[in-house]
C-alpha cells in the first residue's frame, strides 16, 4: 500500500545525532544510578547527595530489612556477634557535672506489630557509652550499628532478644546505635537507658 507520508531522507536524524542522543541519555541514566538509585536501594552514596536527600539513610534501612527477611524465611536467627560491644554493667554514679562529656537519657518507643525503629548517638571514635533496652512485650529483632559518611553500615551485633545491657566502644566518629523491628504480633515499648561520652540522641526512623 503507498505511504503518502513517508518522511524525506533529508527530514531523518543523521547518524551523529543518534549517537549524540544515546550518549546524553547515557549519561543522565549513569548520574541517576550514581546520585538516587544506589543510594535509595543500596545505602551506597559515593556523592553525599544521597545522604542530602536522606535516600541514604531509606537504603540502608532497605537492606537491613531484606537481610532480616531473608533470615527469617530461611528460619535461622542471627547469631549475636559483638567485635566492638563489650558485655559490662552500665556505669553508676556518675553525674555530668563531675564527668565533662558524659550524659544520660532514657528514650522510650512504642512500636505495632512489624514496626521499626532506629535510635542513634552521635559519638567520636573511641567514645564509651553504657546502655541497657528492654522490650515490654517479648523479643525483638535488633541490629547494633553505626555509620557515617562514606560508611553507610559498620555492624557490631544483631539478634532476637527482649533485653541486652552492655558498653558500645565507637569504632569511629559518627552515629552509633540500634534498630528494632517488633515481630511479636502486639504492641510493645522499648525502653532505652544510655549513659557516656555522646553529644546527641536522635531518632532515624
Amino acid at each position: 500500500m503507498y505511504n503518502a507520508n513517508k518522511p524525506d531522507a533529508s527530514e531523518l536524524p543523521s547518524t551523529g545525532k543518534l549517537l549524540k542522543s544515546t550518549g546524553i541519555a547515557v549519561v543522565i541514566a549513569s548520574a541517576l544510578l550514581v546520585t538516587v538509585v544506589l543510594p535509595a536501594e543500596y545505602g551506597v552514596d559515593p556523592t553525599r547527595i544521597g545522604s542530602m536527600l536522606g535516600l541514604t539513610e531509606m537504603g540502608r534501612i532497605k537492606m537491613q530489612l531484606a537481610a532480616e527477611a531473608e533470615a527469617e524465611e530461611a528460619g535461622v536467627q542471627p547469631a549475636p556477634v559483638a567485635p566492638a560491644v563489650v558485655a559490662a554493667a552500665p556505669a553508676t554514679g556518675v553525674a555530668s557535672e563531675t564527668a565533662p562529656g558524659v550524659r544520660t537519657d532514657e528514650t522510650v518507643l512504642t512500636l505495632a506489630p512489624d514496626q521499626g525503629a532506629e535510635i542513634k548517638l552521635v559519638m567520636d571514635e573511641g567514645a564509651r557509652v553504657a546502655f541497657t533496652w528492654t522490650s515490654s512485650g517479648g523479643a525483638v529483632n535488633f541490629d547494633t550499628h553505626a555509620d557515617r559518611p562514606g560508611t553507610p553500615y559498620h555492624g557490631y551485633g544483631k539478634g532476637t532478644e527482649q533485653r541486652v545491657e552492655g558498653e558500645l566502644v565507637a569504632a569511629f566518629t559518627g552515629s552509633h546505635g540500634w534498630f528494632w523491628r517488633n515481630r511479636t504480633g502486639e504492641p510493645v515499648t522499648i525502653t532505652l537507658r544510655t549513659e557516656g561520652a555522646y553529644s546527641e540522641v536522635k531518632r532515624v526512623v
